[in-house]
């Protein structure tokens, strides 16, 4: 049964924490939307779904929902081919719909087995990525969309070759406001008596003074002042019917177009895996080491995308630079998460001509020091000196999240995970020593506690280089389970092999299930117990 949470238990710290989610999600929101080829306001409603809906339903306590950098390219190609928004708004209902559906039968299950030195690699990624993406918004150059992570922009630049256009854009202004920002930030986590203040948090602080400080600028007329393009660009609906055209619905008569459907599973296969990364993140965030329900996960996440299709908003999953942002502003439980979502939804209703005084400068701050904190070096000691074998997934991760993107990243970490976990198999699931023994060598296989498939093939390995004339002792005393194609192996060698190159096989410890006849009483004096393995 699950644990009934006091939404308002933490609501101090929540609501500061809500307030710094909604001053990063805003531009990201917007960002993606634009970068989509999707209405803007699009953007602004998946974020509020997300936020609300989503972060009711969930039950993780610091993952925040909205429209996703990972599916930006899939939502821009799909508007194109479907050939209207409305047509791709059906494909976001049906992936909502078969989100659902992996939900009801656990395939959040999966999760389980992200390795953890892949999701940190994911992590310290995204967090060079954050720093590399927002320094020149830092600068006042800002060509590439919010919320962008994929190393290749559509700018035509990548995220190191950005860096040296900022040079011929530098924009005075933007830096000062950053700089200032930046310092507002430090400097309240330093400051003993600014450090008792959690209800209004540093963040917000540093948006103010932005945007009353490029007020300054504008009213004195100096060419400090940051301009529009440089601020946070949010559409103002002037008429109850701009309000309206806001909600744009599914076409439902698209439903026998076999690409709305390609275009739905896409969506559902790639929005699923990403928000399932950020949960395994999210909980590894957590101070509390709580643990979320990735099936609740999965539901919550269709039900949103449902919701978001049939009010015109884009398809959104849990996304880790929110999060991250959620967790370093002190989240205490998901009522941040909701909360941020309010926040949106009313401001950009009741004020968004303020919202958009806003200084990306400021913005770049607020995430650089995001990034920073998920880009520790700390964190490439950790795994340095926990061996090879979590270091080389976890750096691999790291690289290619940089290089390339999320999934490309996690997918190259899972695989160089996977392939040390079976060369870790083949090593263990047996010792394989000669000693000793009477009038020869005797050779000792000594099975491990499980020995599946993976091991077969070092098996068959091992047992093809036993030399003629040996003497084979196999002991499976300590083993609870061994795989069918080994237990065939042996039976081969044992009935076939060892008569025609006249070697003498001793089993030991076989259980009878496994339907292979143990040595004699009077031969088991034979075997020296090995060290378990």
């Amino acid at each position: 049964m699950t644990k009934k949470i006091n939404l308002f238990a933490n609501l101090k710290s929540d609501f500061a924490s809500g307030l710094v989610v909604f001053l990063v999600a805003l531009p990201l929101c917007l960002g993606i939307a634009l970068a989509s080829g999707a209405p803007l306001f699009s953007g602004i409603i998946s974020g509020v779904i997300g936020g609300i809906v989503v972060g009711y339903l969930s039950q993780s306590h610091l993952s925040v929902s909205g429209p996703a950098a990972g599916l930006t390219a899939i939502v821009l190609t799909a508007i194109t081919d479907l050939g209207s928004f409305n047509s791709f708004l059906l494909a976001v209902l049906i992936a909502g719909i078969i989100q659902l559906i992996l939900g009801f039968i656990k395939a959040g299950t999966i999760s389980n087995y992200f390795p953890n030195n892949v999701i940190e690699g994911m992590l310290a990624g995204i967090g060079v990525i954050i720093i590399l993406k927002q320094i020149p918004h830092a600068f006042g150059y800002d060509p590439d969309f919010e919320g962008d992570e994929a190393f290749f922009q559509i700018d035509g630049q990548n995220s190191f070759s950005e860096l040296f256009q900022v040079v011929n854009h530098v924009q005075l202004g933007s830096i000062i406001i950053a700089v200032l920002s930046l310092t507002i930030l430090i400097l309240w986590n330093k400051v003993a008596f600014l450090k008792k203040i959690k209800l209004v948090p540093p963040a917000l602080i540093a948006v103010i003074v932005s945007i009353l400080l490029n007020e300054f600028f504008i009213q004195s007329g100096s060419n400090l002042a940051v301009l529009k393009e440089h601020l946070v660009s949010l559409p103002v609906p002037t008429s109850l019917q701009e309000f309206k055209n806001i909600i744009v619905t599914p076409d439902f008569s698209a439903v026998t177009n076999t690409k709305v459907w390609i275009v739905a599973i896409t969506i559902a296969v790639v929005a699923s895996i990403e928000t399932l990364l950020c949960i395994e993140a999210s909980d590894r965030m957590d101070a509390l080491k709580r643990y979320t329900n990735t099936n609740v996960e999965l539901k919550a996440q269709g039900i949103g995308n449902i919701l978001s299709s049939l009010l015109g908003g884009l398809p959104m999953t849990s996304v880790v630079v929110r999060t991250t942002a959620n967790n370093s502003a002190g989240a205490k439980s998901k009522m941040s998460t909701i909360i941020h979502g309010v926040l949106l939804l009313v401001s950009v209703l009741a004020i968004p001509t303020i919202l958009n005084k806003i200084p990306l400068a400021t913005l770049a701050a607020v995430l650089l020091m995001v990034g920073y904190k998920l880009a520790n070096p700390a964190t490439v000691k950790h795994f340095w000196e926990k061996g090879k074998y979590q270091f080389i997934p976890f750096i691999a991760t790291f690289a290619a999240v940089v290089f390339t993107d999320l999934l490309k990243g996690v997918a190259l970490g899972m695989i160089i995970s996977v392939i040390f976990v079976l060369k870790g198999n083949m090593k263990r699931a047996y010792n394989f020593r000669k000693d000793e023994y009477h009038d020869g060598d005797v050779i000792h296989i000594d099975l491990a506690q499980e020995v599946s498939f993976l091991n077969k093939a070092a098996i068959k390995e091992t047992i093809a280089s036993i030399p003629s004339n040996s003497k084979v002792v196999i002991n499976a005393s300590d083993t609870v389970y061994i795989a069918h194609d080994v237990l065939d192996l042996i039976k081969e060698f044992k009935k076939i092999r060892s008569k025609e190159e006249n070697i003498k096989v001793k089993l030991v410890g076989f259980k009878e299930a496994y339907d292979l006849e143990n040595s004699g009483e009077d031969e088991k004096h034979v075997f020296v117990a090995p060290k378990k393995v």
